[in-house]
């Protein structure tokens, strides 16, 4: 599809216009999600004014709907509005891109509705060992919160007339990745191997790799042409061109700190020079900035030369 159809899904999450009179403050920004079509019943679902958690992916038809990611508890709310007004049938497949809460975070509403939850073989691990973030901190993985389906290298799906092939991008954000590609339309979800414009976060704690982050996008750069819609986990509905600047601004990365490192120079060091900000510094925001992804790629680097 050449036109892509927005629209927005807006439910105010603020204080009340009297209160705010009263307090003589301005008003919250206020939290929606933003749905655009992307081709015939697949849709990319993204949060504004504020973090609602991952891009969300929804593929809708006559053979069921297909969620890709379900975001964090505090906005199941606003996530169910927005997805009701695509669609009003009942979710059957939830497909998790990867293990953080943020992409997982309301499994349990899902699982208890009956939906089948399906992931890599490694995100269901990591949920029965590490357990679920909640606002009262860690707990056990309700049992309603697991996938159900799991793979290994990778699966099909066979709906709505747009297969689906999930595979696994392996040590890249997290050892349990998947990209789900619908091969016929031309969309891929990639999850949070993809940050479109801003600096990715890899969880080495939970088996992410610098040097896999990398391929992991190679590979899928590889699989798109310059029509292909791809959903990233974070940022904007983003293109082929916009997948090689991630490569390429990751690369020099990589090689900037790497001769740093050859030349002995310690993490510290290397923080202090600040050696991605000429380049790179407006890839940087709230969650990674600039000393955060110095200290990411040194710790890349320094693991893969071990």
């Amino acid at each position: 599809m050449n036109i892509i159809k927005s629209t927005i899904i807006t439910v105010a999450l603020t204080l009340s216009m009297a209160a705010m009179a009263k307090d003589n403050k301005k008003p919250e920004a206020v939290l929606s999600w933003q749905a655009t079509q992307v081709a015939d019943g697949l849709y990319m679902l993204m949060g504004v004014g504020g973090f609602t958690g991952g891009n969300l992916g929804l593929s809708v038809g006559e053979d069921g709907v297909i969620l890709i990611d379900d975001a964090m508890p505090s906005t199941l709310d606003i996530m169910n509005q927005a997805l009701s007004d695509i669609t009003t049938e009942s979710i059957d497949f939830l497909i998790n891109t990867h293990v953080h809460g943020d992409h997982t975070g309301n499994n349990k509403t899902m699982g208890d509705k009956g939906v089948y939850i399906v992931a890599h073989e490694n995100l269901r691990t990591h949920l029965l060992t590490k357990g679920v973030q909640t606002a009262d901190g860690k707990i056990d993985a309700p049992k309603s919160s697991l996938p159900v389906i799991t793979f290994a290298e990778s699966m099909n799906f066979h709906l709505n007339g747009k297969d689906a092939h999930i595979f696994h991008l392996p040590h890249a954000h997290t050892d349990g990745d998947a990209a789900i590609h619908f091969t016929h339309a031309n969309v891929i979800h990639m999850g949070d191997t993809f940050f479109n414009g801003i600096f990715p976060y890899i969880d080495y704690s939970s088996g992410g790799s610098l040097d896999g982050y990398i391929e992991a996008q190679k590979t899928v750069l590889g699989l798109v042409d310059d029509n292909t819609k791809i959903i990233p986990g974070h940022g904007p509905l983003a293109n082929k061109a916009d997948l090689e600047n991630s490569i390429s601004m990751l690369e020099a990365a990589r090689s900037v700190v790497a001769k740093l490192v050859s030349a002995g120079k310690t993490e510290a060091e290397i923080v202090a020079l600040n050696p991605l900000q000429a380049d790179y510094e407006k890839w940087a925001w709230g969650f990674i900035t600039l000393e955060k992804m110095t200290k990411q790629v040194y710790k890349g680097v320094t693991l893969s030369s071990e």
